[in-house]
């Protein structure tokens, strides 16, 4: 039997004009909903979930782009399979922590191993949540293990997307962005 991590090409379906890929169908399914793939208020959604089911919190939509802080932590998910990209949390080291004494309970007041599980695990839950929202996405996509930056004055670069949703937020007043980048819809 074959299990979790096949490609969808080693499991035989038929499609209308017979064809025997899978991966065929799977593919052109999830190019005609690119539309669903880049609705921004897919983004708004999952990060209003997140932050009400796992910190207790509401959040909002920012109008504005805040401002580089001058220590930032920044976590990325990156995506594979159907669609390949990225999902980028940043915030300042203050909004950092206090996600981590929400999520964990714990009162941090300064960046350490705690606040960049967090921040990772923040960023995982994000990108599984906005992943979700389309279901022949969320059937073939994996995500990676998040990675977590900190520090000043770094930038994340990809050539040319496919498409970049990028929005504010804030919560208790404390500011933080997320990034989706498709680099390429299979």
């Amino acid at each position: 039997m074959l299990f979790n991590g096949v490609r969808y090409s080693a499991i035989p379906a038929y499609g209308s004009n017979g064809d025997a890929t899978k991966e065929n169908c799977m593919a052109q399914s999830l190019r005609d909903s690119v539309h669903l793939v880049s609705d921004p208020a897919n983004l708004d959604s999952s990060v209003k979930e997140v932050f009400h089911l796992m910190l207790g919190t509401e959040c909002e939509k920012s109008n504005t782009q805040h401002l580089q802080p001058k220590e930032s932590v920044t976590a990325v998910v990156g995506f594979g399979g159907a669609l390949s990209g990225a999902c980028v949390f940043r915030s300042s080291s203050h909004t950092a922590c206090k996600i981590a004494n929400h999520l964990t309970g714990l009162e941090v007041e300064e960046v350490d191993d705690t606040v960049k599980d967090a921040i990772g695990e923040i960023c995982n839950m994000l990108a599984g949540a906005w992943k979700g929202k389309v279901p022949e996405l969320a059937a073939s996509c994996g995500l990676s293990v998040p990675a977590v930056i900190t520090g000043r004055d770094y930038n994340i670069h990809v050539q040319a997307p496919e498409f970049r949703l990028f929005h504010s937020y804030f919560f208790d007043g404390a500011p933080f962005d997320v990034t989706i980048i498709c680099d390429g819809i299979r």
